[in-house]
């Protein structure tokens, strides 16, 4: 499986490429920044240098053509400003998106948020809002496209070793999650057709990674 992910050098999109890369399968990486290319390849991925920021679709779908899934887990991170969650949040989740459509891929995973079916939520920060409204804009982006979608939304992400046991469920109540589990998570959900057309949420939780994705 030839796999594109968008926001290559994040931290679950490196652990991605090194289980995807374990099984055999052949990561692609998109990058903004070219020193990390090396970081990518020892991770056992292709790196390609492109900033959706500053790309049109074409360019987009010619990396895509030939793909058998696409993964968008770019994101402009905290502290970013509220300019830039719409255009990588949002503007970039959707030109990936359209360029995936364009390309003929099919299979379609994209990372949002815990708390996105809820973006007013008055409990959160003005910039968590912001970050929000994006990730659910993005959402209805791709849910209105003939795609393959699953939209994944993790909740309060860890460096702790992953445990290899989740709740993954279409509604769960907050909860931290390692990003070891949640690459775990999104590679078992790459081939599994049960969570095409879903929306799911995912947390720590008593039952093993894969019995969780069979269960779906």
């Amino acid at each position: 499986m030839r796999v594109v992910i968008a926001g290559g050098h994040g931290q679950i999109a490196l652990r991605l490429e090194r289980l995807l890369a374990a099984r055999g399968d052949e990561a692609v990486g998109l990058i903004r920044n070219p020193a990390q290319v090396a970081d990518l390849e020892a991770a056992g991925a292709q790196a390609v240098v492109l900033d959706l920021e500053n790309s049109d679709v074409d360019a987009v779908a010619e990396v895509l053509k030939g793909a058998d899934a696409a993964v968008f887990s770019a994101g402009a991170g905290p502290g970013s400003g509220t300019a830039r969650k719409d255009t990588v949040d949002r503007g970039a989740a959707a030109l990936f998106a359209e360029a995936a459509e364009r390309a003929g891929v099919r299979r379609h995973l994209q990372v949002g948020s815990i708390g996105a079916d809820n973006p007013e939520n008055p409990d959160v920060t003005e910039e968590f809002r912001h970050y929000l409204r994006a990730k659910r804009a993005a959402e209805d982006d791709l849910k209105a496209r003939d795609l393959d979608w699953t939209i994944l939304r993790p909740g309060q992400l860890t460096d702790e070793p992953g445990t290899g046991r989740v709740l993954l469920a279409e509604k769960t109540d907050r909860g931290p999650i390692p990003r070891d589990d949640v690459a775990a998570v999104i590679a078992g959900l790459l081939g599994t057709r049960a969570s095409v057309h879903r929306t799911l949420t995912l947390i720590s939780g008593e039952v093993a990674v894969d019995e969780a994705i069979s269960a779906l």
